[in-house]
């Protein structure tokens, strides 16, 4: 497990919480296996009633750790850590919740979408810079994104590359909750 994913069970809450701040949070391939044994361990245990993931104060995730993929791609190795964790959060048995401060970008966002409730701070903002990378959208967001804030709202995000801050992903209708707090 990568010491980069804090796993703390609180009250029946299965915290999962991203630990890598002088990266921005930008996830590894052992970080998606981390959060995907941490899913799984939490569906399978009766204390846990909910999972909720964070990141840190100022920053959720700035998604992909680009070095760590393009290792990957030019390496020719093929591993199936990415897919293992977006099946474990569309095959959830718990309720899912997102605490999002600060940046959330690519994967940061989208796994929201898989979230029964996203809470939000005031810094919190939101990118999907997928046109950028030349690469499409990731865990069903296509599919969920218009379902979540309409056709338009969702071609902004995912297809323009739009940053969405908090008030924007609020009347989007993907952040369910939004915090006072700075």
């Amino acid at each position: 497990m990568s010491d980069e994913i804090k796993v703390e069970l609180k009250r029946g809450i299965n915290v999962i919480r991203i630990n890598r701040l002088a990266k921005k949070n930008a996830l590894t391939r052992a970080m998606y296996a981390s959060m995907t044994d941490a899913l799984k361990a939490g569906d399978e245990n009766p204390d846990v009633k909910v999972h909720l993931f964070l990141g840190s104060k100022d920053c959720y995730t700035a998604g992909n750790d680009i070095a760590d993929f393009m290792a990957v791609a030019m390496g020719g190795e093929h591993g199936t850590e990415v897919m293992d964790f977006l099946s474990a959060l569309t095959h959830s048995k718990k309720p899912m919740v997102a605490g999002v401060d600060g940046i959330a970008v690519g994967i940061g966002v989208t796994m929201l979408f898989h979230c029964d409730q996203v809470v939000a701070s005031p810094r919190a903002n939101f990118k999907t810079p997928f046109v950028d990378l030349g690469v499409v959208p990731e865990g069903g967001s296509s599919l969920l994104a218009p379902l979540l804030m309409g056709y338009q709202r969702a071609f902004s995000l995912l297809a323009m590359g739009e940053t969405f801050d908090l008030d924007m992903a609020w009347q989007a209708g993907f952040i369910s909750v939004k915090t006072g707090e700075d």
